[in-house]
């Protein structure tokens, strides 16, 4: 967000303190019903941005309104992640790799989406790479909370030794696939695809822990996140 023009960073902060907000809804209940009302509370307040409805008086609701209203964010997108989060309070696993990637679709991709649109970078090369590093930072995160959610997150129909280097591989060829599309993006788009980043970097980390997600080194965060960051920002690289 720090690599975005000033006048854009409001609009960006709100869009990812509402991400915030959804994502720890499963972890903030103790029933699903609970989860599903604070959703619904969310979709409400996106309905009311949209249709000219009286806003609550909540930071993150009016942030978020405001950036909804000035610059015109495409509704889809803001519906998208709030079913995708509803997923969180099943308990059941996806029922194939693409079914979770569809998951990652909906809960990160959408949100890249939208940091586009705020940047004014939604040409089709940057909405697609915008569509793999969504899913690959998804899928290297959901590889970081294996230890607590593995039954969760590992597809019905890989076998339990091979899930994670199989959701490694994948996330990978999503990367590859953004990057494929680097020479066709504008610089302007690239705070919003930084995300790439911190997946590759997980994925290394996760390669020099033999593919254990349970190594303790990997609870330890980056110290070099921020210098990575700022290098891909420098050399307009994700």
């Amino acid at each position: 967000m720090l690599f975005a023009p000033a006048a854009r960073r409001e609009a960006l902060f709100a869009l990812y303190a509402f991400n915030y907000e959804i994502a720890r809804v499963r972890e903030s209940v103790t029933q699903p019903m609970l989860g599903q009302i604070r959703l619904q509370w969310w979709r409400e307040n996106i309905v009311a941005a949209f249709e000219g409805g009286a806003i609550r008086h909540h930071p993150v609701v009016e942030a978020l309104t405001a950036a909804i209203r000035d610059l015109r964010l495409s509704r889809d997108h803001f519906d998208r992640l709030i079913d995708g989060r509803e997923t969180d309070l099943a308990d059941e696993p996806p029922a194939t790799l693409a079914a979770l990637e569809d998951y990652a679709e909906a809960t990160s991709a959408r949100l890249v989406y939208l940091a586009l649109e705020v940047l004014e970078a939604h040409d089709t090369p940057a909405s697609d790479a915008g569509l793999h590093v969504g899913i690959a930072y998804s899928l290297a995160g959901l590889l970081r909370a294996m230890p607590f959610r593995a039954r969760q997150i590992i597809p019905a129909d890989i076998p339990t030794p091979n899930a994670v280097t199989e959701l490694a591989a994948a996330a990978a060829r999503h990367l590859q696939a953004a990057r494929a599309r680097r020479n066709r993006i504008p610089r302007s788009a690239l705070p919003a695809l930084l995300p790439a980043v911190i997946a590759q970097r997980s994925l290394t980390r996760l390669k020099q822990a033999g593919d254990n997600p349970f190594d303790p080194v990997l609870a330890i965060p980056d110290p070099l996140q921020s210098w990575r960051l700022a290098a891909a920002a420098l050399f307009n690289r994700f």
